[in-house]
């Protein structure tokens, strides 16, 4: 590295050189938020509190999607759906969409794609999850808490078995 030659403002001692400019840091922001579809049933109506005294089996899935709207904006979408039964019948099926515009600023193509999926879902996720939680409530039921998730498995269970053959289009450039 070359030094400038002494400078009197900096006490008469050399000074490197200044590196050369640093790429500007990638940088996530979610312009909206917002539920895109939403449906509860309560198959068991007023019968609906004798099955929650059999215990029902919850089981919850989690998926998401993405796509371009413009460049460097997308809309990342978390599907839940969590579902009780019993052995006899399903005491409530609740499912949500909740999506997100999302934008990308000096994030290199070829990490778009996980970015989008990991991190776009993981901003969405608690807002998501409270809302199962209300709804859930809401319907009659204890709440149902998703518990946290590993958005880096499930990019990797669910986009790269893909082969990379969802495009969400739209760079950051």
């Amino acid at each position: 590295m070359a030094e400038n030659p002494s400078d009197p403002a900096a006490g008469g001692q050399a000074q490197p050189e200044p590196e050369a400019a640093e790429a500007p840091a990638p940088q996530i922001g979610i312009e909206a938020q917002y539920i895109k579809d939403l449906s509860f049933e309560n198959p068991l109506g007023p019968n609906a509190a004798a099955a929650i005294q059999k215990q029902p089996q919850v089981e919850v899935e989690v998926s998401t999607s993405a796509r371009g709207l413009s460049p460097g904006r997308f809309e990342v979408s978390l599907i839940i759906r969590g579902q009780a039964k019993t052995q006899d019948a399903t005491v409530f099926i609740a499912e949500l969409t909740y999506a997100g515009v999302v934008t990308l600023t000096n994030v290199p193509d070829e990490a778009v794609k996980p970015v989008l999926f990991i991190e776009g879902a993981r901003l969405l996720f608690p807002f998501a999850r409270n809302i199962i939680a209300d709804v859930t409530r809401d319907g009659g039921f204890p709440p149902l808490f998703i518990s946290p998730i590993d958005f880096v498995q499930l990019y990797r269970d669910q986009h790269m078995a893909q082969d990379g053959s969802e495009d969400v289009g739209y760079g950051t450039a």
